[in-house]
């Protein structure tokens, strides 16, 4: 049979990798998205950006020893070995090609923050854009969308299903007036993020976190778990997610963990720490939730301040008024509401870590406040569920007996990624670079499917 395009992909975030690389690699694509604010509203664009990439020339450059096979120990460490060992060898070897990649084919401005480390890496090598945000690594994958010939975009467009028709696929598109149309295909790429936007799968699979805030995609409804379903798919770590334990309260955006790694706290209504905030800002949403109220404040200095000023988000924080500043530490308590005595000595105690003493929670690094200094009220957040449909090394679809579903690729939340179980597997950038890595990965492997299987008489 004749297709209509070579590669339908669904979800324009990551997928938009998929759709770039294959339009390179000399195949036709239609990019379908349900949202017509994607380019504000996806979890791609509210992402903060964050492409661990080991053993890149960026790394190089800054005298950076990395590898894959540290990466990999990163990743088994941090999941408690429990992540796909094959996906996390698959997206830790290609994440320097794929850094590379989006510089020098896509013409993004890639940087390599060296000033902080994220918890759990071992090294430095999350890669990023300039203001750290994913609005901006969007608009570059746009960009280069518009930029070729061979890309298509439909939108608003959901994909509500794909049929197997003579060696191909049919995407089921529907649109919000009621149109339906069916487009054939030589393959599908699921990357439709997960299910965080549908409160009763999240009741289900999420239990400890299903009462915070959403803070991802309002499309995120699980879309590929029912299509991958009805294909017989298999799936796998439906417990797993990234939370987030610093979203403004007042001002509803990401104050960037970056205060707590450069030395800053985190404590609860009653002035109090609770915990070691270093160990990472996805399972401390849970922790953070289970405090009185569900809320706390996240204290820093000025010095800390200046440093998270090169993060878009804080930049809104800031805009919205939700910084409070006070001269003394008396004078903060004050200001947000908490009492003084045991805000000092929480202060007072985390300076002490720097000197050797041992923290009652276990943190190991902190740089001591100095004034004046600065409190954010944060709440705990959901920002996207990292199980989903099982793959292999391709993206291909796995069905429930371990083999590929011909015709069928996801990536992203629409995945199982590498973040093992539950919240304390996600380590920053396991999100963005399941994302772009599988999409990159599919991409790649359809292509040279296609080049070697013969093209039947009369097929485009």
């Amino acid at each position: 049979m004749t297709f209509d395009v070579d590669l339908v992909v669904a979800g324009a975030g990551g997928g938009l990798t998929a759709a770039i690389r294959a339009a390179e690699l000399g195949l036709d694509v239609l990019v379908v998205d349900s949202d017509p604010n994607f380019r504000r509203g996806n979890n791609t664009s509210m992402s903060t950006a964050m492409i661990p990439g080991p053993g890149s020339r960026f790394q190089a450059q800054a005298g950076i020893e990395d590898s894959p096979e540290r990466f990999i120990a990163d990743i088994a460490r941090k999941t408690g070995g429990t992540a796909d060992p094959r996906i996390a060898a698959a997206l830790a070897h290609a994440g320097a090609e794929l850094v590379e990649w989006l510089a020098d084919h896509v013409g993004m401005p890639i940087e390599l923050p060296t000033d902080f480390g994220y918890p759990g890496h071992s090294a430095p090598r999350v890669h990023s854009v300039p203001g750290r945000h994913g609005s901006s690594l969007l608009r570059h994958l746009l960009e280069a969308v518009e930029r070729s010939e061979r890309i298509d975009l439909m939108v608003p467009a959901r994909l509500t299903g794909v049929d197997a028709r003579d060696g191909g696929r049919i995407a089921v598109v529907e649109t919000p007036d009621g149109g339906r149309e069916e487009i054939s295909a030589r393959a599908v790429l699921l990357a439709t993020n997960g299910y965080g936007a549908d409160r009763e799968l999240v009741a289900q699979h999420l239990p400890e976190i299903a009462g915070a805030h959403y803070h991802g995609g309002e499309h995120s409804r699980g879309d590929a778990l029912r299509i991958g379903a009805d294909l017989g798919a298999a799936t796998g770590f439906l417990d797993a997610y990234q939370g987030h334990a610093a979203l403004s309260a007042s001002a509803q955006t990401l104050v960037t963990w970056t205060a707590v790694m450069h030395g800053g706290a985190v404590v609860d209504s009653g002035g109090e720490r609770f915990g070691d905030e270093t160990t990472g800002y996805s399972e401390y949403a849970a922790t953070l939730a289970a405090r009185p109220g569900g809320r706390g404040w996240l204290v820093f200095d000025e010095r800390i301040d200046g440093l998270c000023r090169a993060f878009g988000d804080y930049q809104d924080v800031l805009a919205a008024g939700a910084v409070r500043s006070a001269d003394s530490l008396p004078e903060l308590a004050a200001a947000i509401g908490v009492p003084a005595a045991p805000l000092e000595a929480e202060i007072a105690a985390l300076a002490q870590v720097e000197a050797g003493e041992a923290d009652r929670f276990g943190r190991t690094t902190a740089t001591p406040l100095r004034a004046p200094f600065r409190a954010v009220e944060i709440i705990p957040a959901l920002f996207h569920t990292q199980g989903g449909l099982l793959v292999d090394e391709h993206a291909r679809v796995l069905d429930t007996t371990g083999d590929p579903i011909p015709g069928l690729y996801a990536a992203g939340g629409a995945a199982a990624g590498i973040s093992g179980h539950g919240a304390a597997g996600y380590l920053a950038g396991n999100g963005l670079l399941p994302a772009l890595g599988l999409s990159y990965l599919a991409a790649g492997h359809l292509a040279r499917s296609l080049s070697a299987t013969p093209t039947p008489e009369g097929a485009r």
